[in-house]
């Protein structure tokens, strides 16, 4: 079996319609001849998996759906490049950029498509998005570049030693992206060009995709940097009752029972953001 260089790992669920067309792309231009595809079915219950074990590429299914950070993760470890490029299997990513990506992976640990002004997008997605990037560029501490484009490329050693932090489902990206930056890495982007997604509508719920967005935000914060979160919020707490507490006995000669929760609520939440910190850390070293 020839050894491939740099491997390609695309999750796909329920994209009868896009996968076809996504894999005579990469037949066309021959990419199957440079590259190890992987394809993960994560428990598709239509033909996405027959269809695509039509094709000279390795497909591995999972019996039941897992989510989208979780198939991902299942080829990323089975994966046998030296580098790994991650696709989305739904018809938006075009396979033309993989050359691309893996070139400039010789001079970054991270290489991300930044989708052009141009490129789709959906719509009901923004909102959340810029909360999160704002969020995120908070915590880090310098501006992202398109932290949720699943067409990125990196070392397989790097983002295997990072599997135990990402989670299973669509926030992958995101944190891959926070955790290289928060890491030191060095990242690159590429300008790409995305089409609207083929077949099935997209799974996007604002109700319930908006609950996960206000649980991703916590998580980031917890994980890359909760010190940023917690000390300037028991600093603030501990102003408040100071001086209510100061005021009050300026006034009326005594410590109010409030002030006092308050002072010692500031300097609590001072004392849990170390620990926070610390478990934080603890959390990123590598396996």
């Amino acid at each position: 079996m020839k050894n491939f260089p740099t491997s390609v790992v695309v999750p796909v669920y329920n994209e009868e319609d896009a996968v076809r067309i996504s894999l005579n792309r990469i037949m066309d231009l021959k990419l199957h001849e440079r590259f190890e595809f992987l394809y993960i079915d994560d428990g598709s219950d239509d033909s996405s998996y027959d269809i695509i074990r039509n094709y000279p590429v390795k497909v591995i299914r999972h019996t039941v759906n897992k989510g989208y950070g979780a198939a991902l993760k299942t080829g990323i470890r089975k994966a046998g490049g030296e580098k790994i490029i991650l696709m989305d299997g739904d018809g938006q990513h075009d396979p033309k950029y993989i050359g691309e990506i893996e070139s400039q992976l010789d001079d970054y640990d991270m290489v991300i498509g930044e989708r052009t002004a141009g490129s789709f997008q959906v719509k009901k997605r923004k909102a959340g998005k810029k909360i999160i990037r704002k969020v995120g560029e908070y915590l880090v501490e310098q501006k992202l570049p398109d932290y949720n484009s699943g067409y990125r490329g990196f070392y397989t050693d790097q983002i295997r030693s990072m599997l135990h932090i990402m989670p299973n489902g669509f926030s992958f990206s995101t944190t891959s992206t926070l955790a290289y930056l928060k890491e030191g890495y060095n990242i690159s982007t590429l300008p790409i060009e995305v089409s609207p997604r083929m077949g099935r509508k997209s799974n996007v719920r604002p109700v319930k995709d908006g609950s996960k967005t206000i649980m991703l935000l916590f998580r980031i914060i917890m994980l890359f940097n909760p010190l940023k979160v917690f000390l300037p919020a028991s600093i603030g707490i501990f102003l408040i009752g100071f001086g209510f507490g100061l005021y009050g006995y300026l006034v009326f000669e005594r410590f109010s029972n409030g002030a006092i929760i308050l002072t010692v609520l500031g300097m609590f939440l001072f004392f849990i953001g170390l620990l926070a910190d610390q478990i934080s850390i603890m959390n990123r070293k590598r396996n």
